[in-house]
């Protein structure tokens, strides 16, 4: 082997290192990167559930609301209907006497 081979050879082999090292860190990259896109699936499922709870709370607040909003009607007309239960029963009292 001539020495311009033999240097060529020496380069060649410094390459295919340099590529060999260079293909280990991309694989050590994209391992992480899998590593990291899992725990962001893990976190977005997570998030995902949350913001279902909390819109069915908001759909469950948004109806004790309305309840509570009628519920004051329904106070009043309680209110009312006591009222005349009591003029009924004095009524009543004075036509058994």
């Amino acid at each position: 082997m001539t020495e311009r081979e033999t240097v060529l050879l020496g380069e060649f082999k410094e390459k295919i290192d340099k590529l060999i090292r260079r293909c280990e860190t991309l694989k050590s990259e994209n391992y992480r990167l899998l590593e990291e896109q899992v725990q962001l699936q893990d976190q977005i499922r997570l998030l995902s559930s949350r913001n279902e709870e909390l819109a069915e709370r908001n759909e469950q607040l948004k109806f004790a609301k309305s309840l509570l909003a009628s519920d004051g009607q329904s106070h009043d007309a309680r209110i009312k209907i006591n009222r005349i239960v009591r003029e009924i029963d004095k009524c009543i009292a004075m036509l058994n006497k």
